[in-house]
């Protein structure tokens, strides 16, 4: 077990829209950075800056994974460490790590099971919630009297983290025990809502909540809609640590903050905004891009041409995209894209590179691809129904895809 001491880590900051040049944070490597002008300051380092009194002398569990990091990109279970070391006030214990999908380390490809129980070289314990037990087990939380949650969402339903979040939280109620949300960006953009509400109906771990796709909250915000809306049962005390300088019109590459990839087939902001739409490539036959360099932003199969259905996407004149014709051939990538659809089959299809983020409209344009390869190939393409329907959230959507509706039909139903 490790104990850990939290104390003053960032000096003036303060709630207004902007920090002024010269402002200094404490490093562990560099006593002396200077934060940058207008950077947006996360919940982990908002707590660690001051601590409420409910954090004083408590054991810890902590929900997390390689992207809650402060704003030197140190991870938030090395800072409590650190601190420790420190010996100074406010005294808190880890007494677990919890993991999402991908692991604590984050080097786990997608759905794939992480069936680990085990310790670091602390002698903490790590669970694993993407295997089995989804939900954190009662041994799991024994003697915490805080359950924290610290990871950077990306905005998008169907990102199983929130999913996770939620389940995490009931276990915090059933337990008797506060559950904590340090709040981060979301990074692409919180004045942005798209696609169909999910019909609970439809509810599976890939899509939990009665939210549009992509959403427009931090996942502070949601959990506090959680709580409001009793989406869940039992509700626990929740507690969250908000950031400061995050603005709703704020894109992640205006909050300085580095990017983490927060799961294995996101290395950038482009691809979040871009997986918000092309994610439903999943439920298809279709290759989503996984198993290349750039995940969701290439889409194609063995059978397309992709002149024609670059073609065919340009005229329909999306906002804030260009398509542009490519060929890839997906490897296995262990870790990242293990058996990609098409895996060595050379694959044509389009590169969607978006030309304003602002206008560019990411579910609109995922239906879109879908609608145009299926009006070109309606005896190659195929839908993966359930999956389909579990992405979608929407039969009503799903049936107008089976149909063959014309995009811009499709696009008048959510």
């Amino acid at each position: 077990m490790i104990t850990i001491t939290l104390v003053l880590l960032v000096s003036g900051c303060s709630s207004s829209p902007g920090v002024q040049s010269g402002v200094q944070v404490k490093t562990s490597n560099d006593p002396s950075t200077t934060i940058p002008n207008r950077i947006v300051i996360p919940g982990l380092v908002s707590l660690l800056n001051d601590p409420p009194e409910t954090f004083h002398n408590k054991q810890i569990a902590l929900l997390t994974n390689q992207s809650g990091v402060d704003l030197s990109g140190i991870q938030n279970v090395d800072r409590f460490q650190e601190l420790f070391n420190r010996q100074l006030k406010v005294v808190l214990s880890l007494k677990a790590i919890l993991s999402p999908e991908h692991g604590f380390s984050g080097k786990f490809g997608r759905g794939e099971s992480i069936e680990y129980s085990t310790t670091n070289d602390e002698d903490i314990r790590i669970y694993s919630l993407y295997g089995k037990t989804k939900k954190p087990l009662p041994g799991m939380l024994e003697g915490v009297d805080l359950l924290i949650y610290d990871i950077q969402d990306i905005g998008v339903r169907y990102y199983t983290y929130i999913s996770t979040l939620g389940l995490a939280m009931e276990a915090a109620a059933e337990a008797n025990i506060p559950f904590v949300v340090l709040d981060r960006p979301n990074p692409i953009g919180g004045e942005k809502v798209e696609g169909p509400v999910l019909d609970l109906k439809q509810r599976s771990f890939i899509g939990f909540y009665p939210i549009p796709v992509r959403y427009g909250m931090t996942v502070g915000e949601l959990a506090k809609m959680i709580v409001g809306e009793k989406w869940i049962s039992p509700v626990p005390e929740l507690i969250v640590i908000p950031m400061d300088h995050w603005t709703r019109n704020m894109l992640y590459g205006d909050t300085n903050l580095k990017w983490i990839n927060p799961s294995p087939n996101i290395p950038d902001v482009e691809t979040a905004v871009i997986y918000s739409g092309t994610c439903l490539i999943e439920g298809t036959n279709i290759s989503e891009g996984r198993g290349t360099q750039h995940p969701f932003k290439l889409i194609g199969a063995p059978w397309i041409d992709a002149d024609i259905l670059t073609e065919k996407l340009n005229e329909y004149q999306l906002p804030g995209v260009d398509f542009k014709p490519t060929y890839f051939t997906p490897k296995s990538l262990p870790g990242v894209a293990p058996y990609p659809k098409y895996e060595n089959e050379l694959c044509y299809g389009i590169e969607i590179n978006i030309t304003d983020q602002e206008a560019y409209l990411s579910f609109n344009t995922g239906i879109a691809i879908i609608t145009a390869i299926y009006d070109l190939y309606p005896d190659q393409l195929t839908f993966k129904n359930q999956h389909l329907l579990w992405l979608l959230g929407s039969e009503k959507v799903l049936n107008s895809l089976q149909d063959r509706l014309p995009a811009e039909q499709v696009f008048q139903i959510y």
